[in-house]
């Protein structure tokens, strides 16, 4: 009851006028503002905002849990409960399909591949119009590396060795290693450590080292795989009311897409070098640093290529996107064969 006294209390207090000198919206984020890398991201981006519209729009970030629960955010800022949210695209894939493929397409494009498609590739323009159907407007505004693997109590060897493994992981991933065996669940962040701890769950991927570093993974599994296959580049996004919206002048539209594009160089500007200092500083933990098997890997593959078949042939939006970014990587590709050099 309190909480839905607090979300009409903010839905009332967020009264957007466009003759307004200054505006205050409200932003809740699936995260907390502590997590490493994407914890400050959107305050990051609302600096920008503040910053390139004089001042005018004042976005106020709040950390997960502050409004609603982490997973809700998406329903709050669709029903105008909370005016914006920043989130992993991924986790939507329930209420929109195609956000599953955004958030985490295995074997998928490496993050510049990624950055093109988006803004450049007819990406965002697809994505879109899957939104527009709850009311939301979606800009990408994170992009992040390649994740590890994963965090695994026992050796994985073959692919007979993930049946039966009850493990932490989301999007398509997922549901690729269940079509090979294995329990797959969705543990939000901040119970991930535990549910590890108790052996509640196996196995758990969260993100980059960098970020898996900061919740301590490190101190409790000691097997920590590579690649990840699961999601070779993902993006996190402001996500916006279509009324709050459509109440900001062009202007300021552009502002907010191009803080975002701004919000993007910088988190990815060390990303690679923060990486490393991770892997370090958790091999210094004693984690054993470890490599799927070819085998698995293409086990994986082929689970993940028959999930997101069946998929496209469910979702019409899904399907466009697949096809769009399949062909723009498979096009890419050349420039990157013609500037291979040898090692």
């Amino acid at each position: 009851m309190k909480r839905c006294i607090a979300a009409a209390a903010l839905a009332a207090s967020v009264v957007f006028s466009s003759h307004a000198m200054a505006e205050s919206f409200d932003l809740q984020s699936v995260f907390g503002l502590n997590v490493p890398s994407i914890g400050p991201s959107p305050v990051n981006w609302a600096e920008k905002v503040r910053l390139m519209t004089a001042g005018e729009i004042d976005i106020k970030v709040h950390g997960a849990g502050d409004f609603v629960p982490p997973f809700e955010v998406f329903g709050a800022v669709s029903s105008g409960a909370i005016p914006m949210g920043f989130d992993w695209i991924g986790y939507w894939a329930e209420s929109i399909p195609v956000a599953n493929l955004v958030g985490s397409m295995p074997f998928g494009p490496t993050p510049e591949i990624a950055l093109g498609w988006m803004f450049e590739g007819g990406g965002v323009e697809i994505i879109q119009k899957a939104y527009d159907a709850h009311g939301v407007k979606v800009i990408p505004c994170h992009l992040v590396v390649p994740e590890a693997g994963g965090w695994f109590s026992k050796d994985i060897n073959t692919a007979e060795d993930l049946r039966g493994l009850n493990m932490r992981i989301a999007g398509l991933g997922g549901q690729a290693l269940a079509k090979l065996g294995a329990n797959t669940q969705l543990v939000p962040a901040g119970e991930i450590y535990v549910s590890l701890e108790t052996g509640r769950i196996d196995a758990a991927e969260f993100s980059a080292p960098q970020l898996d570093k900061g919740f301590g993974f490190q101190n409790i599994v000691k097997s920590y795989y590579f690649p990840g296959w699961h999601q070779p580049s993902s993006w996190d996004s402001i996500i916006i009311n279509m009324d709050v919206w459509n109440g900001f002048t062009p202007e300021q539209q552009t502002i907010m897409v191009e803080a975002c594009k701004a919000n993007i160089t910088e988190n990815m500007a060390d990303q690679l070098n923060a990486q490393i200092e991770a892997v370090e500083e958790i091999e210094a933990a004693g984690v054993e640093i470890k490599r799927f098997p070819d085998e698995v890997l293409a086990a994986m593959r082929d689970a993940a290529n028959e999930v997101m078949q069946e998929e496209a042939a469910k979702d019409p939006i899904f399907k466009e996107a697949y096809e769009s970014l399949t062909a723009y990587i498979e096009r890419t590709a050349r420039w990157a064969e013609l500037q291979a050099l040898p090692r």
